[in-house]
C-alpha cells in the first residue's frame, strides 16, 4: 500500500533544510509536516515504509522521523535501506516503547536519537534542530579542521573518518561523540560531561545512552584493533593513541 504523501516548502528551492516524516498515524504525519513546514523546512511524509524509501532516493532528505511500527516494513528495515543510499542522513526513531532494550535495537539499527509516544512537539523539534546542529548542515557552519589521534583521523570539514587508513562509517550521533574524544585526547571525559556536549537538550540524564554509543563506537574504531578508546572506572571514558 502507497501512502498518502504531502509536500510542501515555504523557503527558495535549496535553502531549508529537507525533512520526511514516516508514520502511518495520518493526523500525527500532517501534524508533524505541517510543523516542520512552519519551521521553514522542506517536509514531507509517507504513511508506509515502501513510500519512504522511494521518496528518500528519489528527494534525500537531510533529517528523517520514523515511525517504529509501519504498515508494511519496520523502522529498521526503512532505516537500513536509508543508509545504503545516505549515509549520512539525522534519523529520529519514534516509539510507543521505551524499554532499555527497545533503545538498543534502534541505536544497534543506527538511528540517532529516540523519542517515546507520546511527545511533546516542541521536545521533537529540540532535538531534531540538535541532530542538524551536530550534523553541521544548519545554515552558518564554518570549515571544519582536521583531528589526529595516534592512527586515528578525523576530517571535520568532509565529515569522514579513517585509522590507520581504513575509512569509518559513523552515523552523526557517533560522529559527534568521537569529534568530542579526539578533542579532548588522553582526558577523561565523565558521562555527564559527554551527555552535555554532544546530547545538547535534557536527556533526564539518561547516562546509558552514552554507554551504548561507546559500545558501538569501540566496535568501529577498535574490532580487530588495539584498542583506543577506554573506560575510566568511576569516572568516564578517555581515547588515547593504541600501544603498539
Amino acid at each position: 500500500m502507497l501512502g498518502r504523501v504531502s509536500s510542501t516548502s515555504s523557503t527558495s528551492p535549496g535553502s531549508a533544510v529537507r525533512a520526511l516524516v514516516v508514520e502511518d498515524e495520518p493526523d500525527l504525519a500532517e501534524a508533524l509536516t505541517r510543523m516542520l513546514t512552519l519551521e521553514g523546512w522542506e517536509a514531507e511524509h509517507a504513511l508506509d515504509g515502501a513510500t519512504a524509501v522511494r521518496l528518500a532516493r528519489a528527494r534525500p532528505p537531510q533529517v528523517v522521523v520514523l515511525d517504529v511500527m509501519l504498515p508494511d516494513l519496520t523502522g529498521f528495515q526503512v532505516l537500513q535501506r536509508l543508509r545504503e543510499t545516505n549515509p549520512a542522513v539525522c534519523v529520529l526513531f519514534l516509539t510507543a516503547r521505551d524499554s532499555l532494550e527497545d533503545r538498543v535495537a534502534g541505536i544497534a539499527a543506527g538511528a540517532d536519537d529516540y523519542l517515546t509516544k507520546p511527545f511533546a512537539m516542541e521536545e521533537l523539534l529540540v532535538r531534531l534542530k540538535g541532530l542538524l546542529r551536530r550534523a553541521r548542515i544548519t545554515a552558518g557552519d564554518g570549515a571544519g579542521t582536521g583531528l589526529v589521534v595516534g592512527d586515528l583521523v578525523m576530517d571535520e570539514e568532509a565529515r569522514e573518518v579513517t585509522r590507520a587508513g581504513e575509512r569509518i562509517d559513523l552515523t552523526v550521533t557517533e560522529f559527534e561523540l568521537l569529534r568530542f574524544l579526539m578533542r579532548n585526547p588522553r582526558r577523561a571525559l565523565s558521562k555527564s560531561q559527554i551527555l552535555d556536549r554532544v546530547w545538547d537538550y535534557d536527556f533526564g540524564g539518561d547516562a546509558h545512552v552514552v554507554e551504548l554509543y561507546i559500545s558501538y563506537l569501540r566496535k568501529k574504531l577498535d574490532r580487530g584493533r588495539e584498542p583506543m578508546i577506554h573506560t575510566v572506572r568511576g569516572v568516564g571514558y578517555i581515547l588515547k593513541p593504541a600501544v603498539p
